[in-house]
């Protein structure tokens, strides 16, 4: 157990919320069976990709916006911490209680109210998966366009605070521009609703905006109305193979002056390629030094156009063994090399430290070759794949776990990618957030005044600094 009081990382004083006064409120709140205590169970709580352990001290699973104002509320009377977990896959350490208190699980906040043909949107609860949603509208031939990697695991909830990207983006933008309105349980346990149902709202702040990527530290989402799409009607992937990353990057600039803008664009080397293969056996190309690929949608006569045209730019640009899926199981089988690369890339070393800076598309064949150069001079293993469409390149250096000096060069590696993504005019995130992994970096990305605005607006939502302390601001 925790002692009964003591400071969190904000400096501010909490109280333990494995109390048994709080540990009963809790149950009355939510009942018996929704409120963990058990060590051995809470641990799974306290970690997510990262791997690093932050136990809570209690685990609650609210099935209700009331519920939820009642933890809350019981929250800032005992004055313990508290961070809301969705599926748990963020690689930020966004969902992790590093100062302990409580984890609230959304699990149990798992209905679509409603999807709405006529008006294009859908209302569910956090606690819904992406692939949850997409194939509920998907039966009325609509889409839900954000599209994570992580999509089968990944709750709507956790997307929307991290505003997550996915493989779409180049044509249909992140989470946030495709939120329409939020209900949301603030710290102090208001109930508070954003936006609306219509695409076009300009009435007060966009408190919405504000929301999307804020991390679970203005707020916990309890409610979202969504914007679908009608779902095209057809789709196509090209698959193609560069002597070199930084060709296969430098195709990314040359749609355009074609009128076209592919949905997809992802560029992956030959390590990852090599991982995937090995796990896989995909059939992958050994002369292979990367991978590009391109998927357009739309009518069935554009997306046959768009993609003889896509073909014959990648071919002109150094592209070779040129492969344009046939059927939807084929193009599901292309798809599958890109979602299989993470896990694949443990076979390099023990410890992944993956992130996701991201620069202007244009920059991103220089990226990437000065990527390699600061991996060569640090002697630390990198690969890189990702999102090029957007210009959003995962970056993962591999090392060995236990060994101490080969986790310091990783780290040196770290910081003069984040330098350089910024040097480029990129950012140092581009969907996996803050969290606390990259809090020590943020100063790279926002100058002073501009970190001191989004402090005071986490003090007026957080006045008490119980929400996911320990995240975004050191």
């Amino acid at each position: 157990m925790f002692e009964s009081i003591h400071f969190n990382s904000t400096g501010r004083k909490t109280t333990s919320a494995s109390k048994p006064e709080v540990i009963a409120r809790l149950r009355e709140i939510v009942g018996d069976d929704n409120v963990i205590v058990d060590p051995e169970h809470v641990e799974p709580y306290g970690a997510d990709a990262v791997k690093e352990k932050f136990p809570p001290e209690a685990v609650v699973f609210p099935e209700s916006t009331a519920q939820m104002v009642a933890i809350l509320r019981l929250a800032n009377e005992f004055l313990f911490p508290v961070t809301a977990r969705g599926g748990g896959v963020g690689y930020t350490g966004g969902a992790v209680p590093v100062d302990g208190g409580i984890v609230i699980g959304t699990d149990r906040m798992n209905k679509i109210i409603e999807i709405n043909a006529d008006d294009l949107y859908a209302i569910c609860q956090p606690g819904i998966t992406t692939f949850e949603l997409q194939q509920a509208v998907e039966k009325q031939g609509l889409m839900f366009a954000p599209d994570p990697a992580s999509y089968k695991d990944s709750f709507i909830g956790g997307n929307i605070a991290e505003n997550a990207g996915g493989m779409r983006t180049p044509k249909y933008g992140v989470t946030k521009h495709h939120v329409l309105g939020l209900e949301v349980v603030t710290a102090t346990g208001e109930v508070i609703r954003t936006g609306g149902k219509t695409v076009k709202n300009v009435v007060g702040f966009d408190l919405t905006g504000l929301m999307c990527g804020s991390e679970g530290m203005l707020g916990i989402i309890t409610e979202a109305t969504v914007k679908l799409l009608p779902m095209p009607e057809a789709t196509s992937t090209v698959r193609a193979n560069f002597t070199s990353m930084e060709a296969a990057c430098k195709v990314l600039t040359k749609f355009t002056p074609h009128g076209l803008l592919p949905m997809a664009m992802e560029v992956i080397d030959k390590f990852c390629v090599a991982a995937v293969e090995e796990n896989f056996a995909f059939g992958l190309s050994k002369e292979a030094e990367a991978i590009l690929l391109v998927a357009v949608d739309g009518s069935n006569d554009e997306v046959e156009k768009n993609a003889v045209l896509i073909e014959q730019i990648i071919a002109e640009n150094g592209g070779f063994d040129i492969l344009r899926a046939k059927s939807k199981e084929e193009e599901d089988k292309l798809w599958d090399v890109r979602r299989a690369i993470s896990p694949s890339l443990m076979k390099y070393g023990t410890l992944k430290i993956n992130e996701d800076v991201v620069v202007p598309r244009s920059k991103v064949p220089e990226l990437v070759a000065r990527i390699e150069e600061i991996g060569k001079r640090h002697d630390t293993f990198v690969a890189n794949f990702g999102h090029a469409g957007d210009g959003n390149i995962h970056v993962n250096f591999v090392i060995d776990r236990e060994d101490a000096d080969a986790i310091a060069r990783a780290r040196k590696c770290v910081s003069e990618t984040f330098r350089l993504s910024v040097e480029l005019g990129g950012t140092i995130s581009g969907e996996h957030g803050i969290g606390y992994v990259k809090s020590q970096y943020l100063d790279y990305a926002i100058d002073k005044p501009t970190l001191e605005v989004m402090k005071g607006i986490k003090r007026v939502f957080d006045p008490n600094g119980i929400l996911n302390p320990g995240k975004m601001f050191i």
